[in-house]
């Protein structure tokens, strides 16, 4: 069975399995590393410009399978070096510091989609008491907040809503 790819955010307080072997914290492993594992990279663009960050890895765990690497990914404030936040990676051998990256950076997108749910779709004004009714109602938020983003694309290309098939 094969594992599926990811990065999850963790806390800095969280134990990581070292190369050798060893746990030791994420904060820790990361305050080890030397400047130069540090490369800055834009991980896309954000509300004020590109989302540039220092970035580094290190790759954690013992018996990676066949083509397959754990890493721990820091990512560091240019404005505030003490703010870094950790990952826990799995995925390729052959991944790159800047796949990592990007693939961190993909949260923001979604938290942004979420956000826009939230504030166009109603998808925060729910009091529901089951997961079937909660369930419900995340897909149809989810759902109207396609169909408005499917429209809002089509009235700037100039053609109308009657385009989209459902």
């Amino acid at each position: 069975m094969t594992r599926p790819w990811h990065v999850l955010a963790t806390r800095c307080n969280d134990t990581a399995t070292t190369t050798g072997g060893e746990d030791a914290r994420a904060d820790e492993l990361i305050a080890a590393l030397p400047e130069r594992a540090w490369r800055r990279l834009s991980v896309g663009a954000g509300a004020h410009g590109p989302r540039e960050y220092d970035w580094a890895r290190i790759p954690i765990r013992t018996g990676w399978r066949p083509g397959r690497g754990h890493w721990l990914l820091a990512r560091r404030s240019l404005s505030d070096p003490t703010e870094i936040a950790y990952y826990l990676c799995y995925g390729p051998r052959r991944a790159t510091l800047l796949d990592l990256g990007w693939i961190a950076g993909s949260r923001w997108r979604i938290e942004e989609c979420f956000q826009q749910a939230k504030n166009e779709a109603g998808l925060d004004h729910y009091q529901v008491r089951s997961w079937r009714a909660w369930y419900a109602h995340i897909t149809l938020a989810m759902l109207a907040h396609a169909w408005l983003a499917a429209t809002k694309t089509l009235a700037v290309k100039g053609e109308s809503a009657h385009a989209i098939r459902v």
